[in-house]
């Protein structure tokens, strides 16, 4: 039995500025047919019903369509294809329901659809459209992977046709000299006119659901070309026009995409979630691909929170020596307003660097370089009044020679290549690369695999003087910011670099007693492993009855189940290492509660168990009421024990079949306050926000009270 995956379709808000009443009869202008729509053939009426005061329209049709794959059609001898669709429209809420499903083919192709038109919640003249649809295919005489790459093409070409049509019945109405038409109003009781009924007065029945006649002229509320412009209906949902203005052209499924993965977000990572360029470089590094674009970027969420990347900004001052040695820095930008990044490699003493600072510092000052560039970008995107997703950097290479290969500079170069990868996708938009010297392939086919392929793609190599004159820079950035080293009129900032003294060398023992916070090795999280049977628990010894534990933690790999407990005795740990070839990374395994101990007797339950799904950030705190010791749980989530004749849940076997291996991460962070100094401590500031601080846009909060615990998602 083949499991196929249901492929889903989630619109942003589209945005038509022109009243709800109008909009209706442009889209009642579609009905019985419309040539503007060449695959729909025509509707038919099955039923229609109006409520006593006329407030509520419901309207049921059969739509025929004819569907470009004749020849899948005649192997089923089906002519045409036909769908179900029920309208039910509020003339007093000013809304429009959509449900259609079809009748072709029913029991082995499930289509479903829902469109929405609601009134636009900032603006009561403008009108909100939102679309979803799901597509389920079953059995097709073994024809399946084609008709699902049929459905979806087809379908995706109609969303955008459906739009068009809209806007030219629109314009249609508005040369006719129907630019308003009056809202619905209650009818008249006991002949006396409601004090709210407007002078201008119609049935409900007479709105337009026919041509539209009985609309009228009134000062035009909306143009027939109105200005585009960024308006978000609501925080939590996409506007078309906002996504075309500050994230760039995208097709009917990457629009989809970029929806769904941000509302996956916003379900399991409550508070702050990461501004919707960012979701959409890992969408594009992962071709769109949701589930592999989700696993990379909760990855990447939680380095980031981990290793405290968000406040690099703010807390990383490169050391003199990095300013002076360090070729790098920002000149402009390119002639597509990309922030431009001048990288002279081939004056930098990259050995020097390494020995005189550590490969800590580098890694650091490149990750710094790297959030500037997407600071940069926003800047440039406000700007230049377009998209800029990414930057461009200028490489050049005079100078490059043997010493350049020193090994452990390499490997230094090569990790800092990784972590970018990683957590910096798709922000590189080209690389330009010249005066590069014979010794470059050797340097180029040790770093180019660690390089994803569609960087690589972005590379632009020139040897010797081809970067001047047509077909080189002048090609990608203007005369007038060719820095002056390279053959232009512009001065370059940049230092000049030069050979580090060894004077300046660290010691062997340096390292080890440096001030600074090393990235990988000092973090206030800690990581761990939780295994089939053997929990992860921390015990926290609590003297006073009125102290306050706060927990934060995120779940890397698995789902897991967390439980507070409390015990008057002191428990003895077991400890289990992580059985991955890097503890460090993966964590460890200690085990606390004995397995003598009995609950409600040894131990006590101080909060419902809560079960914690991959890639979500938990946050939470409990008042303890008595002193003693208090356990931390974390384990593996499974589906829990039949008993009698009653079967286990579907979710709970798929879950346990998802579990691919009997290890499940996390990293967590936890801390004892004193119940009066817990109101208004950062803890407690925090206990609804993930610290995505340089990612985020506006910040939301939501708490799930159990017990004397908040938890939030």
């Amino acid at each position: 039995c083949v499991v196929k995956m249901v492929q889903k379709y989630q619109s942003p808000v589209r945005v038509y500025k022109y009243p709800f009443e109008l909009v209706m009869a442009a889209y009642e202008k579609r009905f019985p047919t419309c040539p503007e729509i060449p695959v729909f053939l025509g509707s038919e009426i099955l039923h229609e019903s109006r409520s006593d005061d006329g407030a509520i329209h419901i309207v049921e049709r059969s739509c025929k369509l004819n569907v470009d794959a004749p020849r899948l059609l005649k192997k089923a001898r089906v002519e045409y294809v036909f769908f179900i669709q029920k309208n039910t429209v509020n003339w007093k809420e000013r809304t429009l329901r959509i449900e259609a499903h079809n009748e072709t083919f029913a029991n082995r192709v499930v289509v479903l659809e829902t469109c929405s038109y609601s009134v636009h919640p900032e603006n009561e003249e403008w009108t909100c459209f939102e679309q979803s649809a799901s597509l389920d295919i079953k059995s097709f005489f073994g024809f399946e992977s084609t008709v699902e790459k049929i459905a979806m093409k087809q379908y995706t070409s109609n969303i955008k046709r459906g739009k068009e049509v809209i806007e030219h019945y629109l314009k249609e109405l508005i040369s006719q000299g129907i630019t308003f038409i009056p809202r619905w109003t209650p009818p008249t009781v006991c002949g006396r006119k409601d004090e709210r009924t407007p002078a201008v007065e119609h049935d409900a029945g007479d709105v337009p659901l026919e041509s539209g006649a009985r609309g009228t002229t009134k000062e035009q509320t909306g143009s027939s070309c109105p200005p585009a412009e960024a308006v978000s209906p609501d925080a939590d949902k996409l506007d078309a026009d906002y996504i075309e203005r500050y994230l760039g052209q995208l097709t009917p499924m990457q629009e989809s995409c970029l929806i769904r993965l941000r509302q996956w977000l916003q379900e399991t990572h409550k508070g702050k979630i990461p501004k919707d360029e960012h979701i959409l470089r890992f969408l594009r590094a992962r071709d769109f691909n949701i589930d592999k674009a989700r696993e990379m970027l909760c990855q990447s969420l939680s380095w980031r929170k981990q290793y405290q990347v968000d406040y690099i900004l703010q807390s990383w001052r490169p050391p003199a020596l990095l300013e002076e040695y360090y070729t790098g820095g920002w000149h402009y930008q390119d002639k597509d307003g990309r922030p431009l990044y001048i990288l002279r490699l081939g004056q930098m003493d990259t050995k020097g660097l390494v020995k005189a600072l550590g490969e800590e510092s580098l890694l650091r000052h490149v990750l710094s370089i790297n959030e500037e560039g997407q600071k940069r970008c926003e800047e440039n995107t406000n700007v230049f009044g377009r998209p800029i997703t990414s930057w461009t950097c200028l490489v050049d290479l005079e100078g490059l020679n043997m010493r350049h290969l020193w090994r452990p500079g390499v490997k230094a170069l090569l990790r800092i290549i990784e972590v970018v990868e990683d957590n910096y996708p798709e922000t590189l938009g080209r690389l330009l690369i010249v005066r590069a010297p014979r010794v470059f392939p050797v340097l180029w086919t040790l770093v180019s695999p660690f390089i994803n392929e569609n960087t690589r793609q972005k590379f632009l190599i020139y040897s010797g003087n081809n970067y001047q004159g047509p077909g080189g820079l002048v090609d990608y950035v203007d005369k007038d910011v060719i820095p002056d080293f390279l053959g232009g009129d512009c001065m370059c900032t940049v230092p000049e670099g030069g050979l580090v003294p060894k004077s300046l060398y660290q010691t062997e023992e340096e390292p080890e007693n440096s001030d600074h916070i090393r990235l990988w090795t000092e973090t206030i999280y800690h990581s761990a492993s939780v295994l089939r049977g053997a929990p992860h628990e921390i015990v926290v010894e609590i003297l006073e009855g009125e102290s306050v534990i706060t927990w934060d933690f995120d779940i890397l790999k698995g789902d897991v189940v967390f439980s507070l407990f409390h015990s008057k005795r002191a428990p003895e740990t077991s400890h289990k290492e992580a059985t991955l070839p890097s503890s460090s990374a993966a964590g460890d395994n200690t085990q606390l509660i004995d397995k003598t101990w009995v609950l409600g007797v040894d131990y006590s339950r101080m909060e419902s168990p809560l079960v914690c799904r991959e890639g979500e950030s938990i946050q939470g705190s409990h008042v303890t009421r008595w002193p003693g010791f208090y356990i931390l749980q974390w384990k593996m989530h499974g589906p829990v024990p039949c008993s009698g004749t009653s079967l286990p849940r579907v979710d709970d076997v798929l879950a346990s079949l998802q579990v691919s291996s009997h290890k499940c991460k996390l990293i967590y962070y936890y801390e004892v306050l004193a119940s009066k100094d817990f109101r208004g401590s950062m803890s407690s500031l925090e206990s609804c926000n993930s610290g995505f601080s340089q990612l985020s846009g506006a910040t939301t909060s939501s708490s799930q009270s159990q017990s004397s615990s908040h938890l939030s998602r």
